[in-house]
């Protein structure tokens, strides 16, 4: 079938602006093909960013029809539906500066990413054995957030991040949860000037729109929450105060 794709594009010397293509595609036919096909026998120009082509990298990750979806595992089927139906909107991820068309400039989601120390701070040196071990119950707290492949979606369906540009953001949350909640890792005091503060944990509004387009099916939100109480209770425990109590953030 004919379909007409519309694409929102910038550079620094057109400023933004929009394309459209007539590509022929089929129902299973992916968006990120289309998009490759545009590229080939189109305009060699329209540049987006793609890698593995199998949902594992995360860097296809762009709006198509207003939402947050990995352009490797989107097919036509998934979105050509209502009035519309032989039109496709795709345009770059939100609360990030777009460098050019699909896009977008990494440097402060990832300063924000780095920021809750995603990285293993072992608790004990190294066994004699040679490894940490952990049950399989103990494993299994970390499964979900592990399954995170940093594509940014949660971070550019954040409304909060509409208002408050300052907030970590969701992706960022997620690490943090990996991390506190690994029995052999310590770092929960080194993670809490970016957790405990107004821009951290306690700026996550609840509104699950994070969750709700997470290609990976993580339940972002409810793992926000859990680091909220992990983060009260440590704070509990050593006689101090969430900075979230002191300015009077509400916590749910």
């Amino acid at each position: 079938m004919k379909t007409r794709i519309k694409i929102k594009r910038f550079n620094p010397k057109a400023g933004t602006y929009y394309s459209e293509f007539e590509v022929e595609v089929d129902e299973s036919t992916r968006v990120i093909d289309a998009l490759e096909d545009i590229a080939k026998t189109q305009d060699t120009t329209l540049t987006f960013r793609r890698s593995c082509l199998h949902g594992v990298c995360g860097s296809d990750a762009m709006r198509i029809n207003g939402k947050e979806r990995l352009a490797c595992k989107t097919l036509f089927q998934d979105v050509s539906t209502g009035e519309n139906q032989h039109t496709v909107e795709i345009e770059a991820l939100r609360h990030l500066e777009v460098k050019t068309d699909l896009v977008v400039e990494q440097k402060t989601l990832l300063e924000k990413y780095e920021s809750v120390k995603p990285y293993f701070m072992p608790k004990d040196k190294l066994p004699d054995a040679g490894e940490f071990v952990q049950t399989p119950r103990e494993h299994k707290l970390l499964d979900e957030a592990s399954a995170c492949i940093g594509c940014a979606s949660c971070y550019s369906a954040c409304p909060v991040l509409d208002k408050n540009p300052d907030f970590i953001g969701p992706m960022a949350l997620v690490q943090a949860a990996r991390f506190l909640d690994d029995s052999r890792d310590q770092g929960i005091p080194a993670r809490l000037e970016a957790l405990d503060s107004p821009n951290g944990l306690w700026a996550c509004e609840n509104l699950f729109e994070c969750t709700k387009v997470c290609p990976r099916g993580i339940k972002i939100t409810k793992l926000i929450n859990h680091t909220k109480r992990k983060v009260k209770k440590y704070r509990e425990e050593q006689s101090e105060t969430t900075s979230a109590k002191v300015s009077g953030i509400h916590t749910n």
